[in-house]
């Protein structure tokens, strides 16, 4: 049996999302609020779910949540 090149959970860039333009989700809601306080930012109003999780990363980084 040959052996595949198979990355379990690719990541995928929010902007080919094809629901990346959907409102944000509650939960990403939710955790951009607590990751938001923690770093002392505030989270923009209307976000879709592509730009709530670029924030979310680049939250994570800052704050050290997440890695």
């Amino acid at each position: 049996m040959a052996e595949q090149d198979v990355t379990p959970n690719p990541e995928k860039d929010p902007a080919d999302w094809v629901t990346g333009d959907e409102p944000m989700t509650g939960p990403q809601a939710s955790y951009l609020s607590t990751l938001a306080r923690e770093a002392g930012e505030e989270v923009p109003d209307g976000l879709s779910k592509g730009e709530a999780s670029e924030l979310i990363d680049r939250l994570q980084e800052r704050t050290g949540r997440g890695t």
